[in-house]
């Protein structure tokens, strides 16, 4: 079992063979890295915000009804921005118990068929995500407390992430099928 900490660091997402793939690949690594960037200080900000709503309230005893949602909304565009950046690492979560046991062209194909399978369901997300963006837009959707923010705003942010994480999906299964085995790849 490993924990990670034996491993040496990634140096960074694995670039495809075929030219196409490998410049949408660096384009999307810079739309991640700047999204990662933003999701760091939105992070930073909800921290400010959330302090912000406990100090005034208890030592000002000054009620606030933002907060709460503006941290939410700013935690979902956290969470989904970040998504395809973490994809592109392969930092998502796995079973890792049969690659160990598993020989290696058949571990290729089992990390195919998880690939394929991972695309097809975020595929129906980020669409189903583009629909409750498109209800929340055209319906003037808000939230129901008194502060009542647009919906549109976290359906907006999710769509925008899911489809980026459908997008490194598809890529690296794109990669699986275009890549030469690693026997016959060429020198850098």
């Amino acid at each position: 079992m490993s924990h990670g900490f034996e491993l040496a660091p990634a140096k960074g997402p694995a670039v495809p063979d075929h030219p196409v793939l490998a410049a949408v690949s660096r384009m999307l690594d810079r739309l991640n890295s700047m999204l990662l960037k933003l999701s760091m200080a939105a992070l930073v900000i909800t921290a400010l915000v959330l302090t912000y709503s406990v100090v005034s309230r208890y030592f000002f005893k000054l009620p606030t009804d933002w907060q709460d949602e503006a941290a939410v909304f700013m935690l979902v565009g956290v969470t989904f921005f970040c998504t395809g950046y973490v994809q592109s690492y392969r930092g998502h979560i796995g079973i890792e118990a049969l690659s160990s046991l598993l020989p290696p062209k058949l571990n290729a194909v089992r990390l195919f068929v998880v690939d394929l399978v991972s695309c097809l369901f975020c595929t129906f997300f980020a669409w189903k995500s583009w629909t409750l963006l498109h209800e929340a837009w055209v319906d003037g959707q808000t939230t129901s407390s008194t502060f009542a923010p647009p919906l549109w705003i976290p359906y907006g942010m999710m769509s925008l992430g899911m489809t980026i994480l459908t997008l490194q999906i598809l890529i690296q299964v794109l990669t699986h099928i275009t890549n030469k085995p690693a026997g016959q790849r060429s020198a850098p």
